[in-house]
């Protein structure tokens, strides 16, 4: 018996050949890498080369005419509000679409402070007080600012400081 023994250590002592399961674990692993750089390189690529292209003309239109819009700084408005001792201060930035009418807004600057000061001079503290009014003003300045033009001159309007008392 000694000797089946000694068999049964040296069975227990010998290393089990765990080497397929690592190689497997290392083959998952490498499938995996490969796939997340293929798949990280396909997603730059198609951004990259087809992202651009995919891009409508109306689309390309647009960004071409943002470009070439122009701003006009007009000087800070300060008026009485409707509301007794209420007071507003805003400063506008207008934006022109076409940088061609720039020359006949600044011959028009007076009209246009005109019609924007007798706008805001109109408005009580209440209806520009929250967003909703202050988008209200915008439009409704817009709307004064090109009929004073006589066509549509403007396209945006930013209010770049905006303080009521």
């Amino acid at each position: 018996m000694p000797v089946e023994q000694e068999k049964e250590k040296a069975e227990e002592t010998e290393p089990k050949p765990k080497a397929g399961k690592k190689k497997l674990i290392l083959i998952i692993i490498g499938i995996i890498g490969a796939l997340s750089v293929v798949g990280a390189g396909g997603y730059f690529g198609y951004n990259m080369f087809l992202g651009a292209k995919a891009k409508s003309g109306k689309e390309a239109r647009k960004e071409a005419k943002a470009e070439k819009s122009v701003l006009v700084s007009v000087d800070p408005f300060v008026v009485n509000l409707s509301d007794p001792g209420r007071y507003l201060k805003v400063t506008i930035q207008l934006e022109v679409e076409d940088p061609a009418n720039q020359p006949a807004v600044t011959e028009k600057v007076p009209k246009l402070r005109d019609a924007i000061i007798t706008l805001l001079s109109s408005k009580s503290a209440d209806s520009v007080a929250g967003p909703e009014g202050k988008f209200q003003l915008k439009d409704e300045i817009l709307l004064r600012t090109n009929q004073a033009m006589g066509k549509d001159v403007f396209k945006g309007l930013y209010f770049t400081e905006f303080v009521m008392q």
